[in-house]
């Protein structure tokens, strides 16, 4: 899942944070020890690595990777690292190739910490694997001065074939969630496997972008909503919470229909090198400082229940993309199925396509 800063790092660069020196102000029980971290870039806090390294005495190693099956490749390809941060439907694929190794609990003593509306979700109920990292949903971001929340509300995400908006769109370029959008305006699963409700969403999207001469981006949505240069897009809730937070007269609405409700989780993959100091990163995380300095300068929600409350209620207050909705029966999280993935993979490339012979 892109996130809230534009990344201007590859997969293929690696950043190695040398661990602090001086006093810790206590034992550094990893002292001279190396953790290997592999995560999306621009999504860590200011601070988050060189606490973790001042506490520890551990050095950490990041590599940044920008998309899930960028990361899958790497780790299905045998490289190791202590820890990852997949997306939900990516942990539940590594979960059924064998490629994570269960987490010991008795490591972990700051998951009471987190929010229980992030914690067992369908990919892993017992949280046997995975601890929730940052959660979000997708939803449409939205210009107030050009877009009513009366239109909004009627159409939900048919609003993208409105020609009232012709040419004053964004269409987020992510094969899951836009299919994600076309489903759930006809009000099937994203989560189908019906091959028949597969077309109908894959028409939906020919029909828009045919129709609607819409822009297919990704991280420029963020700056160029928070300058208002579309009416409206859609964009996952963590961006949506910075776009607001730099301009006013921007909305964010999760139609009725229903949308992705997804997770980003730390795991331990299976050939991990250092198991011990990867269950310290993690419960580390989950710690009202690491999870604030996290949330506070990524702008995604925190699993910290205290942390997301607090955030709530002041640097994001009003923001209501901040807080993920846990009350919708129609909201999903993405569960893996290799086979439908090539399906939608192949008619979104059609879609493309039109578009651009539009």
């Amino acid at each position: 899942m892109k996130k809230l800063l534009a990344s201007a790092l590859s997969g293929a660069m690696v950043l190695t944070l040398a661990g602090c020196g001086g006093s810790g102000g206590g034992d550094r029980p990893f002292e001279g020890q190396e953790l290997h971290l592999y995560n999306w870039g621009e999504y860590m806090g200011e601070n988050l690595i060189a606490d973790f390294e001042e506490q520890t005495g551990a050095t950490v190693k990041v590599d940044y990777f920008d998309s899930n099956e960028q990361m899958y490749i790497r780790v299905a390809n045998g490289e190791s690292f202590d820890v990852l941060v997949p997306s939900d439907y990516m942990i539940q694929r590594l979960m059924e190739e064998d490629l994570l190794q269960p987490l010991d609990k008795s490591k972990l003593s700051n998951l009471d910490l987190l929010n229980d509306d992030v914690m067992g979700l369908d990919y892993d109920p017992e949280n046997e694997y995975s601890v929730p990292y940052f959660w979000g949903t997708v939803g449409i971001v939205y210009d107030k001065t050009k877009v009513s929340e009366e239109d909004l509300e009627k159409e939900g995400y048919n609003i993208f074939l409105d020609t009232k908006y012709k040419g004053d769109i964004y269409l987020y370029d992510s094969e899951r969630d836009s299919f994600m959008m076309a489903l759930k305006s006809l009000g099937y699963s994203m989560n189908t496997d019906n091959e028949d409700e597969l077309n109908e969403a894959y028409e939906w999207l020919l029909q828009c972008v045919q129709t609607m001469e819409p822009e297919i981006v990704t991280d420029e949505i963020i700056d160029n909503m928070a300058q208002g240069r579309k009416a409206l897009g859609l964009i996952y809730s963590g961006d949506a919470t910075y776009v607001m937070s730099e301009n006013e007269n921007m909305g964010f609405y999760m139609p009725e229909t229903g949308t992705n409700l997804w997770s980003d989780a730390m795991v331990i993959p299976k050939n991990a090198e250092n198991p011990e100091l990867a269950h310290a990163f993690i419960d580390y995380v989950c710690t009202y400082e690491a999870a604030m300095d996290n949330s506070s300068f990524v702008g995604y929600t925190s699993p910290n229940e205290e942390v997301m409350n607090e955030l709530a209620e002041g640097d994001f207050a009003g923001i209501n993309a901040y807080i993920p909705r846990a009350d919708n029966d129609n909201d999903e999280v993405f569960r893996y199925d290799a086979e439908t993935r090539t399906i939608i993979a192949e008619l979104f490339s059609k879609v493309k396509v039109a578009a651009s012979n539009a």
